[in-house]
């Protein structure tokens, strides 16, 4: 193998662990984690999956807003509640909580395991 396959191996994995690695700050909790949480009023609960796939199968307590229109719309979450995100799998939710950093929430939660792991 030549250097430069290595070395562009090495930076290809370097961006795969960083996209994965959780954002520093943001909780993550279970599918179970979350049941226990649903219902409380100081809480947002946000999926960020597409409107198909909300229409398809969601928790009732959830509001979808797409990911790719989080941005745009997190000024209709407050900043003084926890926003908890769920998406399919929880990858996108993870990239939503990274937007929500950026954007200054403090209080995110990720659900791991997304609605593949919801009962």
């Amino acid at each position: 193998m030549s250097t430069s396959t290595i070395i562009i191996m090495i930076l290809f994995i370097g961006f795969l662990a960083w996209r994965l690695l959780p954002v520093k700050g943001v909780r993550g909790i279970t599918t179970i984690q979350l049941k226990n949480e649903l219902g409380d009023k100081n809480k947002q609960y946000i999926d960020v999956r597409t409107p198909g796939e909300f229409k398809g199968r969601s928790i009732k307590e959830f509001k979808n807003i797409p990911l790719n229109q989080l941005a745009n719309k997190a000024s209709t979450l407050s900043k003084d509640k926890e926003v908890i995100v769920i998406c399919q799998s929880g990858m996108r939710s993870a990239q939503a909580a990274k937007t929500l950093k950026k954007l200054g929430f403090q209080q995110i939660t990720n659900v791991k395991g997304g609605m593949s792991a919801w009962n």
